[in-house]
């Protein structure tokens, strides 16, 4: 088998078998995540430093995703929210 043909095949397995796992990230680089009000599955992404469009709010402090199907990702997954970001069912 030629050297060129190896290096692809090495990089396969070494990204299969190494125990690699690739995060998906809610946001993109520079960005947060904010909840919609009234639904449970709305969000979307803002830059950071600047606050919620009109009818989304900041997720608490601490609670916040950051990466698609972590723990908090999963928490808000069936959460409706107030205007206020008062959970309401």
């Amino acid at each position: 088998m030629p050297q060129r043909a190896l290096v692809p095949l090495l990089a396969a397995v070494l990204l299969a078998g190494g125990g690699c796992s690739f995060k998906e990230r809610v946001c993109g680089s520079g960005e947060h995540p904010v909840k919609a009000v009234g639904n449970a599955t709305g969000r979307t992404c803002v830059r950071d430093g600047t606050g919620p469009p009109a009818g989304y709010v900041d997720y608490p402090a601490g609670k916040v995703p950051k990466y698609v199907d972590d723990e908090w990702d999963r928490y808000w997954r069936d959460k409706v929210v107030d205007e206020h970001g008062a959970i309401v069912s």
